[in-house]
């Protein structure tokens, strides 16, 4: 491999190489810390809705850099809501969860209707639903609890559901469907990766020479099977893990073999030329925004889960660490560009910071300056990578 190779190599993988340098640097801060158990069980549950709501931003930012602004504000008023349903009126898990998706549709089918049919800019019309869902959601937790919450501790399947485990153990004590679950998927990426590269060849595209393959799908595996040994000694897979896992394998199937997922770039990219071609740009607009407020709800559901309560301050920021997990993992700022693995490499780098900074007792404040300056960092990066590809 000769040198300019070798740049462009470590290019494209800048942000994968970031990760790991951010993670060795945290295990030697952490004196291994964060390489034990519960600190990898820790980073699934604590980043679960990063990962379903970085879904749902990216492709709203696919369609040329929009953004949800109200997201976070809608978890809250989605918990407050599932409360009164679970809590309050007693429903079952079933009834309450229908109930919730209902109106995560309804929310999206009038704000993509709002966006992509009457015009109105995205961030105006997500603006509205930051300022006013906490408000209401805050104002339902006070009007039915004292407290100013509403706790889902009673109810286990729920909690089962979204914040429990498949064929739990004891901590310390080996899992091993857990790790007979891993080595399925180590398997499955090695044949994937070996499988797409013969396809190619066979249809004379460009494909990955076969050294290079083979350390994809060696460090592939190598990760998988890396982490689920770890959640095997913590008590098995957490069902966030397969939550999350499903909805990224569904994205990356719809963003890289649909034709739909195609159109979305196609807009990003241009959308008046996209128009032009055919594809029906408003369409996509709302599907983005109907596809965001759905992975919201979900999102809201495990964090419910793993709180066991819906409290007023639920859900803040959200739409922040989304919109950073986007643009840390490559996701361009105008529109166009973008894959769901960049997204979950970017989620993953904020939060093995985040879990690093908590594990070192480093102050809130200082947290917050330091992902400022990792999202600052990772657009200077997009900038000047596209201007030096022109």
């Amino acid at each position: 491999m000769n040198k300019q190779s070798l740049l462009a190599v470590l290019k494209k993988n800048a942000m994968l190489i970031i990760l790991v340098l951010v993670y060795l640097f945290f295990l030697i801060m952490t004196k291994g810390g964060i390489f034990s158990p519960s600190s990898f069980t820790e980073l699934i549950n604590q980043n679960a809705y990063v990962y379903i709501l970085g879904a749902g931003m990216l492709m709203c930012m696919l369609t040329g850099g929009n953004i949800d602004l109200s997201c976070g504000a809608f978890v809250c008023l989605l918990g407050a809501l599932g409360g009164v349903f679970m809590v309050i009126n007693g429903l079952s898990t079933g009834v309450s969860l229908l109930l919730m998706l209902l109106i995560g549709i309804a929310y999206g089918v009038g704000l993509g209707f709002l966006i992509a049919y009457v015009h109105i800019p995205p961030w105006i019309a997500t603006l509205a639903g930051f300022l006013s869902f906490r408000g209401l959601g805050t104002s339902i937790l006070s009007a039915n609890s004292k407290t100013g919450s509403l706790s889902f501790a009673s109810k286990t399947d729920f909690l089962n559901l979204f914040y429990g485990r498949i064929f739990p153990t004891e901590k310390g004590v080996f899992n091993w469907p857990c790790f007979l679950f891993g080595a399925i998927l180590a398997a499955a990426v090695v044949l994937i990766i070996f499988m797409t590269r013969k396809n190619r060849l066979a249809k004379g595209y460009e494909a990955d020479s076969m050294r290079t393959a083979a350390i994809k799908s060696g460090a592939g595996a190598a990760v998988i099977l890396l982490v689920m040994t770890r959640l095997a000694m913590d008590g098995g897979i957490p069902t966030t893990l397969l939550w999350v896992a499903g909805i990224i394998l569904i994205y990356s199937f719809i963003t890289s073999k649909t034709t739909i997922g195609r159109h979305f770039y196609v807009v990003g990219g241009n959308m008046e030329a996209a128009r032009l071609s055919g594809v029906n740009t408003k369409r996509i607009m709302f599907l983005a925004y109907l596809n965001m407020a759905v992975l919201t709800t979900i999102a809201t559901m495990t964090v419910l889960a793993r709180s066991q309560s819906a409290y007023a301050d639920v859900g803040k920021n959200f739409e922040m660490d989304a919109i950073s997990a986007c643009v840390v993992g490559g996701v361009s700022a105008s529109g166009g560009a973008g894959t769901v693995l960049g997204m979950v490499i970017g989620a993953t780098l904020i939060g093995v910071i985040n879990l690093g900074m908590s594990l070192i007792s480093l102050d809130a404040n200082y947290q917050r300056v330091i992902k400022g300056f990792v999202l600052l960092a990772a657009v200077v990066f997009d900038i000047v990578s596209k201007k030096k590809s022109s």
